[in-house]
């Protein structure tokens, strides 16, 4: 399974995680409002094969372009309302991948994937608006609250989307992660569980939660 850790900022932090815990992916706080916001280009990056994921909630295009440009995104991860069609435009923009989060607090809340299991035609094949989805905890922020949702409303999702669990997953949360079994489920998305201080986060506490899930 895909690990990404989120909400990454601190150089040394970034090449402590990178060298030792080794995520798959990484993610960086693209929101001026998120007190994880990466405002400029920390000193160090995490080289391949860790991907990084640039986050955002409700920017523009052009910010979007931007910050992919001079952080090296592999993939945006939408955290806001962004409609499909801005997911669309943002893929064609940017050639990249694309994640789009959804806040569950129960399973009426998985009927707004539906806009984004569609796309547009390009030929004979459809792209839909996004490639990937991450299931969050429905709060009054947007993300990071360290609460966990019911996973068992994830069994009415049929996809075809994969996803990504996220939303107050802690260092004790592996054994549930392993007992959890969904055919669409393809990682979990770790942060505010894991930190000693806000965007720093405990290598110690990642590395056996990391071995284990990448293994599953």
């Amino acid at each position: 399974m895909i690990v990404k850790v989120c909400g990454m900022r601190d150089p040394d932090n970034i090449r402590v995680v990178a060298e030792q815990v080794r995520p798959d992916w990484m993610g960086f706080i693209c929101w001026p409002d998120s007190k994880r916001y990466v405002a400029t280009v920390p000193d160090y990056l995490p080289p391949p094969p860790i991907r990084r994921v640039g986050v955002f909630v409700n920017p523009t295009l052009e910010e979007v372009i931007d910050a992919t440009q001079r952080m090296g995104f592999h993939l945006i991860q939408l955290h806001g309302s962004e409609s499909p069609a801005f997911c669309l435009a943002v893929k064609a923009a940017t050639g990249l991948p694309l994640i789009k989060a959804f806040s569950l607090s129960c399973a009426s809340d998985l009927s707004a994937t539906e806009a984004y299991l569609r796309g547009e035609f390009d030929g004979n094949a459809q792209t839909a608006a996004a490639d990937y989805f991450l299931f969050d905890t429905r709060c009054d922020t947007v993300g990071g609250s360290g609460r966990q949702f019911d996973w068992e409303l994830l069994r009415t999702y049929h996809g075809p989307i994969p996803f990504l669990l996220s939303g107050g997953i802690g260092p004790d949360d592996a054994s549930r992660v392993q007992t959890f079994s969904h055919p669409l489920c393809i990682g979990v998305d770790v942060n505010s569980r894991f930190e000693t201080n806000s965007g720093i986060k405990d290598a110690k506490a990642l590395i056996p939660f990391t071995n284990t899930i990448q293994t599953l």
